[in-house]
């Protein structure tokens, strides 16, 4: 069976449904900004963000991800597990006997591996893969490590949850997979409002995956790359002078450095070239830390930069590699 490549658009409008008056509108990333920030009403009934039956962003009616044969699609995830999904995953794998012991004991730690081992995996499209990325680099504890991009191929006679789900994750993102995929059902799909809003993004079991195909991101640049030479060569000219601040600042934070200063100058303006959903995310991730390598970090930042302005190098590089069966 051939499986289909979405069109990739990370700009895309956006379908807006309100809960109190039912209306049903299109709009773009910059109403949506707006609106989160107090902005922008309902075109129907006048709500704005603060209120709970306000709009949301919702399905889009024509979204291909609706037809119950989401195994002719390809689907993306990010993770820095470099064989992600793990056949026999094991949780416990890498605790150690005082951690165990600080859990409160091995009864304690089978159930915490029990529920581990029952939540859902998640993949969606590749806007969602990037945002995912992006969000894991500038929020959390994962700057410095090595991500992967995956593209993910389902079994074709997977058995899919009819409609679609409001997004089922906790706080913390996780899905208990029975709970949404009840006995017969392998696939579940539910409404992003997180990564990619809007778009579908599917919660299932690693049986419902067939293969994948991996690259490491951010993906080398395929000819010169004209930003990152030249930003380098900024960077190298830049001075270790201390940039000066005022007394009571210099009380609370580390002077920084005219790299550290230049290299958020030139992140913000790629930021400016992104749809605006992902400036505050990307300019996060492209974050300068004091010692980094300045020609690293610069192929680095246009390296993510690439991959929402121009994701067909990612499915360029993606075409390359072998698949490797789940």
């Amino acid at each position: 069976m051939k499986v289909v490549e979405r069109l990739i658009d990370f700009s895309r409008d956006r379908h807006v449904l309100c809960g109190a008056c039912r209306q049903r509108f299109l709009v773009d990333l910059a109403w949506v900004d707006r609106w989160e920030r107090g902005h922008e009403r309902c075109t129907g009934c006048g709500l704005t963000c603060e209120h709970e039956n306000a709009p949301r962003v919702t399905v889009d009616h024509d979204d291909p991800a609706l037809d119950d044969d989401c195994a002719r699609m390809y689907w993306y995830h990010t993770s820095t597990q470099p064989d992600w999904p793990t056949r026999d995953f094991d949780p416990a794998a890498n605790l150690t006997p005082e951690t165990r012991s600080m859990m409160g004991g091995e009864v304690r730690v089978a159930a915490w591996e029990s529920r581990q081992q029952a939540k859902a995996l998640h993949v969606g499209t590749f806007e969602a893969a990037v945002y995912n990325m992006l969000r894991r680099i500038g929020d959390q504890a994962d700057r410095g490590y090595q991500f992967y991009l995956y593209r993910v191929r389902l079994i074709p006679s997977v058995i899919v949850r009819k409609d679609w789900l409001l997004d089922p994750s906790n706080f913390v993102g996780d899905v208990v997979l029975e709970e949404v995929c009840p006995p017969g059902v392998d696939v579940a799909r539910y409404l992003n409002y997180h990564e990619d809003p809007g778009g579908l993004s599917l919660a299932l079991g690693r049986d419902a995956i067939a293969s994948v195909q991996r690259v490491a991101v951010p993906i080398p640049a395929s000819g010169d790359d004209a930003w990152a030479r030249e930003s380098l060569a900024a960077l190298e000219i830049a001075s270790n002078t201390v940039v000066p601040t005022t007394e009571r600042l210099r009380r609370f934070l580390r002077p920084s450095s005219p790299q550290a200063v230049l290299s958020r100058e030139l992140a913000a303006a790629l930021a400016d070239g992104l749809p605006v959903n992902l400036r505050e995310q990307f300019a996060s991730a492209a974050a300068f830390d004091q010692g980094d390598n300045l020609a690293q970090w610069a192929r680095r930042t246009r390296g993510l930069f690439d991959l929402i302005d121009d994701p067909e190098g990612a499915l360029a590089a993606l075409d390359r590699q072998e698949s490797r069966l789940v």
